[in-house]
Order: structure tokens, then C-alpha cells, then sequence
């Protein structure tokens, strides 16, 4: 019910909450360096960073015995790592000319990784259930913030997609985990995701800190990336199949109820 009534308040402030604009200067990026004829080339490049945790992520997933947790949780973690490679290619493709049409498809990556991610969150942390209806929420609410943008220039509803579901993260990586999931660090997602968009908001700064060698924006490409460490690090430390702990079962059985 919690979960439920987060969701609905978030819902509504990105409905009719006050009108948010983007930043003027938004696409203005500190590096517009081209190399080897790739125009913003070290931002565009650094997007190999999502597509490396993509793919090895969905290989890690695969390679996880079919007991080693649910096939909810199984699929919510496919699509996390499904939605880092879309990342990495609409996000590369957007760099490559910055604009607002490039930055919708931008965006659409980025929700089906931050569907699959919190999803993820809801499925380890409350039931499989909930975690199900999570992504789709955020699919559903991810893919409106963006048409909403698109056509009325109020960027405040995926604001609130963004940081609200952040807000949910936080909370559910502060309940205990149940026994038949990946043991995930959420605290450490949190930690790496505020990193990279302060990174962000450094951008120019630090690329003339560096001496115009990396900019704050192609960092937090990197940095954000890393956001899928603690859940690959969960797929190392998977337990034994559901099959071979009852009580495991059991309790998964009276969450899902």
C-alpha cells in the first residue's frame, strides 16, 4: 500500500505540478571535440560503457540457473541490462547531433533501463508482483513524460520519473530483502547514479580542470554505468535454487498472495 501511494503521489506531481523548462542551453555540451570524423566524440564513445554492462549483465542472467531466483525477477533484471545497451545506442546516437528530437530517443532508452532497474528493486525488496507493476508503471509513465516534453516543453514530468522513482529506490533499499533474491546493494545504485549526475552539472568545469582532456558529461556516462555493478555483483553471489530452500519458498509464496 505504501508502494502504491508513492507512486500515486508521484503521478500527480508530475500531472499537475508546476511547469518545468528545460535548460536553454541544455545540449551545449563542454566537449564538442570531433575525432577520427566522429563529431563529440569522447561523449559518444563513453556510451561503451553501457553496452559493456548490457551485455555482460544479460550474459550473467542467462548463464544463472533456472531455480536461482524467479522468472519475474529473472526478466526484470533482462530487461535492466536489455535497456543499458538501448542506452548506450540511443545516447550515442543523440551525441552525435544534440537535440531535442535526439534527446527524446534518448530518454526512451533510459526508461526501459530505469524500468527494469526499479522493477528489479520492488521484486527483491516486496514481491515479484509489485515489481512487475513497477516497470510497467515506469515504462507507461516514461514513455507519457516524454511525449508530454515533447509537445508542451514541461520537462517536470520525467523530472519526477527520475528523482521520484530514486525516492522509491532509496526506501525500498532500506527493507529487508527477501530470501529468495539476489542479494542487491540498492544503496550503492543510489550512490553511483548521485555521482554521475553531479558529474553533470560539472560538465565545464571539470573538462577545464582536466585541461580539456574529459568533461563532467562524459564522466558521468562512466559513472552511471557502474550503477549495474552492485546488481552484477548480486549474480555472483546467487543462492541455491528455490527448489532446495523451502522456507525460501514458502515465504515467496505468502508474499506474492
Amino acid at each position: 500500500m505504501v508502494l502504491l501511494a508513492s507512486c500515486l503521489t508521484l503521478l500527480a506531481l508530475g500531472t499537475w505540478g508546476p511547469t518545468l523548462a528545460q535548460p536553454e542551453h541544455y545540449h551545449a555540451f563542454a566537449d564538442q571535440r570531433s575525432l577520427f570524423g566522429v563529431p563529440n566524440m569522447m561523449d559518444v564513445l563513453s556510451n561503451l560503457a553501457f553496452a559493456g554492462f548490457g551485455v555482460f549483465g544479460a550474459w550473467r542472467i542467462w548463464l544463472l540457473p533456472q531455480g536461482a531466483f524467479s522468472p519475474a525477477q529473472r526478466s526484470l533484471a533482462g530487461l535492466f541490462f536489455f535497456g543499458l545497451v538501448a542506452t548506450a545506442l540511443c545516447s550515442g546516437w543523440y551525441h552525435l547531433q544534440p537535440q531535442d528530437n535526439g534527446l527524446a530517443i534518448d530518454r526512451y532508452g533510459m526508461t526501459l533501463a530505469f524500468a527494469g532497474l526499479l522493477g528489479f528493486a520492488g521484486a527483491t525488496q516486496v514481491s515479484d508482483r509489485a515489481g512487475q507493476w513497477l516497470a510497467l508503471t515506469v515504462l507507461v509513465c516514461g514513455a507519457w513524460s516524454i511525449w508530454s516534453w515533447s509537445t508542451t516543453l514541461n520537462v517536470l514530468p520525467w523530472a519526477v520519473l527520475q528523482f521520484g522513482g530514486i525516492a522509491l529506490m532509496l526506501g525500498l533499499g532500506c527493507l529487508q530483502p527477501r530470501a529468495d533474491a539476489l542479494p542487491v546493494a540498492w544503496i550503492a545504485v543510489i550512490l553511483a547514479y548521485a555521482m554521475a549526475k553531479s558529474l553533470e552539472l560539472f560538465d565545464m568545469p571539470l573538462y577545464q580542470l582536466t585541461g580539456e582532456l574529459i568533461s563532467g558529461h562524459t564522466l558521468k556516462h562512466i559513472v552511471a554505468s557502474c550503477a549495474a555493478l552492485p546488481v552484477l555483483q548480486s549474480t555472483f553471489r546467487a543462492r541455491r535454487p528455490l527448489e532446495s530452500s523451502a522456507p525460501a519458498a514458502a515465504a515467496s509464496a505468502v508474499r506474492n498472495r
